[in-house]
């Protein structure tokens, strides 16, 4: 029985939502790969009915406005639930803001079927897409009893900061996301037909639109690449002891390594539904992954200089007890 008001219940309910939302990138990714987004051309009810004939790129499309609801109706009772039993007052308008964003949401995937998938707004869907998950993983974290314990006694030294570095790493995913929900909706998935050189080459022999934004995906892979490699080399040998930074790191590889594999199967099978589809699923869980780095980067961390004044606060202190 799910007592209301505990803290254990309610990060698991936080938990819950998170992976229902990301359900929900995979199943708009489905919605995309397999063409459907207009095979249900009215909105908000499917040919004027709540239920249509499950058929064809109906289901894909029917289905994805059906988790969307589902995830909308978890993201209300999280909302009134923190607002009820959460005493941090920011957690609770974090959870009133994911309420508004499954909201707008909601109505940037109605207008983009009413006005035939226009490219910036459906974009901007994925975008919001993207951002909405992230809050949804905020949450979970900070509901956690590992974020309510968790102190900051680690000395953030070095150039740059691990702060710094896990808040780039985290941007720079965010915006290799953007540019591939680009490439999916100008349909510039294989205007580069060979992987991992472009047309035999290093560089592309001609750059239309379409293969500029295909290859600025693949150089937005490499700077990705890098900044993971970056950030993760940092943590394994500088702050290893912090367990549940080491541990985040490794899936961040680990979800990296898979990603750069199903963006070559998608090209080397043509697009196909299932690399296709994992594909974006598993870049919202990297960006996922790299803000749980940089939330527990913050949280675990001290700038140098404070640390160091700290210190010496320590020191003066069991000075003047001796």
């Amino acid at each position: 029985m799910i007592v209301v008001g505990s803290g254990l219940w309610l990060h698991r309910f936080a938990v819950l939502v998170a992976a229902s939302t990301l359900m929900l990138v995979f199943a708009g990714g489905l919605v995309t790969s397999t063409g459907s987004g207009l095979s249900v051309p009215d909105w908000p009810l499917s040919y004027g009915r709540f239920f249509p004939k499950m058929t064809g790129g109906v289901l894909f499309e029917h289905g994805h406005r059906m988790v969307a609801a589902t995830v909308g109706l978890l993201t209300s009772v999280l909302a009134f639930w923190l607002w009820k039993r959460e005493s941090r007052r920011w957690v609770r308008r974090l959870g009133g803001l994911s309420l508004l964003m499954i909201i707008c949401q909601g109505v940037l995937g109605g207008v983009t079927v009413l006005f035939l998938l226009p490219t910036a707004v459906s974009v901007a869907h994925a975008a919001v897409a993207e951002i909405f998950l992230c809050l949804m993983v905020s949450l979970a974290l900070f509901t956690s009893k590992t974020w309510q314990d968790a102190r900051a006694v680690t000395d953030d030294s070095g150039w740059p900061s691990l702060r710094f570095l896990t808040v780039t790493t985290t941007v720079v995913i965010y915006t290799q996301i953007i540019i591939g929900a680009l490439m999916r909706h100008t349909g510039a998935g294989l205007s580069i037909p060979d992987f991992p050189l472009a047309y035999g080459r290093l560089l592309p022999p001609v750059f239309t639109r379409q293969i500029l934004v295909n290859f600025a995906h693949r150089i937005g892979a490499l700077v990705v690449t890098f900044f993971v490699v970056w950030v993760c080399q940092r943590i394994f040998r500088r702050h290893r002891s912090e367990t549940a930074l080491f541990r985040i790191a490794v899936l961040m590889v680990s979800a990296l390594l898979i990603q750069i594999s199903l963006g070559a199967e998608t090209v080397w099978t043509r697009r196909a539904v299932t690399p296709t589809t994992f594909h974006v699923a598993t870049g919202a869980l990297t960006l996922a992954i790299s803000l749980l780095l940089t939330l527990m980067a913050h949280r675990l961390t001290v700038p140098h200089q404070q640390h160091s004044l700290s210190q010496r606060r320590i020191r003066a202190q069991q000075w003047s007890n001796s």
